[in-house]
This record gives structure tokens, sequence and C-alpha cells, in this order.
């Protein structure tokens, strides 16, 4: 039987913005605002913070979230999430939800899980979004992605991805950073030596292809807000905040 985890890694020390999971918009914390949509994905039978800082463990206990306390060695957030999937028994799916998205839409994270479920032999799965109109897809920060005819990645790329020669119009696929592995593969994933690929592009996604691993990629239209800076958390804040205004104008 499948049962999938949610688990968000979160840490203190970014570089850009340390503090960043405790940064209040809207009157709560950055990670809170991610644990809550987490939370109602369909699909998931748990939700977890991985993070090796108290002030993070003790704020996510205080809204209620189930904490797991991580090594500080963990390089990465993928390497926090199979730190804590490695102790967890029964479980056969994880979704990495990273703790800068606080606009992430609950319903793709039901869509991941509901894909792993349905096909047990899916090592990984992500998503992607088309560049909105007023988007640089040459923009080395926007990860792009190419697909062959099954929805499976080929390639992803900090790079303008395919290269348009003729100068014509493509459809340029954005990466969004949501992952959802079987914990088997996850906990090989992490044993695997960082490749030539994944060096180069500093994408950690490579490392899979590189070991001939499938990805799916799901397309959706739920693009939503990373928050890398002080300035995204201002976007964000204020998108939380319309949002919370159209809700309160309906009811």
């Amino acid at each position: 039987m499948s049962k999938a985890a949610v688990i968000i890694p979160a840490r203190w020390a970014s570089t850009r913005f340390p503090g960043k999971p405790l940064h209040l918009l809207a009157g709560k914390p950055l990670v809170q605002h991610v644990w809550e949509r987490a939370s109602r994905a369909r699909g998931v039978e748990t939700v977890i913070v991985a993070t090796d800082d108290m002030r993070i463990a003790e704020a996510a206990f205080g809204f209620g979230a189930e904490v797991a306390l991580t090594s500080p060695q963990c390089v990465s957030g993928t390497d926090r999430c199979a730190e804590v999937a490695a102790r967890l028994k029964g479980l056969s799916h994880v979704i990495n939800v990273q703790g800068d998205e606080p606009l992430i839409d609950p319903a793709l994270i039901s869509r991941l899980a509901r894909t792993l479920a349905r096909e047990p032999s899916l090592a990984m799965v992500t998503a992607a979004v088309p560049f909105a109109p007023d988007e640089d897809p040459a923009n080395p920060n926007a990860v792009k992605v190419v697909l062959n005819r099954d929805s499976n990645a080929l390639y992803f790329s900090r790079s303008l991805l395919p290269y348009p020669r003729d100068g014509g119009k493509f459809a340029f696929l954005r990466h969004l950073g949501i992952y959802g592995y079987s914990r088997k593969f996850l906990l090989q994933f992490v044993k695997w030596r960082t490749g030539k690929l994944e060096a180069a592009e500093s994408l950690e996604q490579l490392r899979a292809l590189e070991h001939g691993a499938t990805i799916r990629v799901l397309s959706t239209k739920s693009a939503s807000i990373g928050v890398d800076t002080p300035s995204d958390a201002l976007a964000a804040e204020a998108l939380l905040s319309r949002g919370a205004r159209l809700r309160a104008a309906r009811k």
C-alpha cells in the first residue's frame, strides 16, 4: 500500500537570507505557510518539518507541526529529507516541499502523491509551468526543462533550453522545485556522488538523469513564488495578503 509523507526541509543559515524560515509573512513564519498548505494536500499520511536548528523546531512545534531534527552535516534539503525518510517505518514515498514556497498549491502536492501511488515503479516526479509572458526564459535562475513524448525529463538547464535557432517562438517550461520520490530511490540517490552535469549546472536533479533514472514531469499552471531574498518575501506577502482579502470578501 502506498504511503507518502511530505517533508519540508528548513534551515537557518541561508547565505542570502539568514533565518528565512521564521521570517514573518502576513503575521506567520514563512515555514508555517508552507506547512499549512502541505497539510491540505490529499493522499499524504503526514507532513514533517525537517531542520537542524532549534529555533525553527520550536516555532514549528508552536504552530502544531511534526518536527524531525536532522544533522547539521546535511548538504542539501534532499539529504535532510533522506535522513528523515530513513527513520520512518512503512513509508513508500516522500514528497520534498521546499521550506521557502509559501504559495505552494496543495493540489499540486496531491498530484505528485497520486502519480507515485499509481505508478509504483516510478522513481521520481517533479513539476513544471509554462513561462509567463513577462518572464525571461534566459534568466539563469529560472531552470528550464525539456520533455520527451511521455512527459519524462530529457534535461534541465539554467541556459535557454532548447535554443530557438531560427528565432521562432517556443513554449519554454520552467521547472518548479518540488520533488516526489520512492523511498527506496531517495535513499539510493543521496549515496551517489555529484556528477559532471550536476556540478556544471548546480542542479541536483541532473544526478538522477546521469544515473539513468526516469523523472516524470507534471505540467501545471500553478506557479508559486520561491522566497530567496527579502524582496521575494515582500512580493509573496503581497500575494498572501491579497488572497486573504479575497477570501474575506467571499464570506
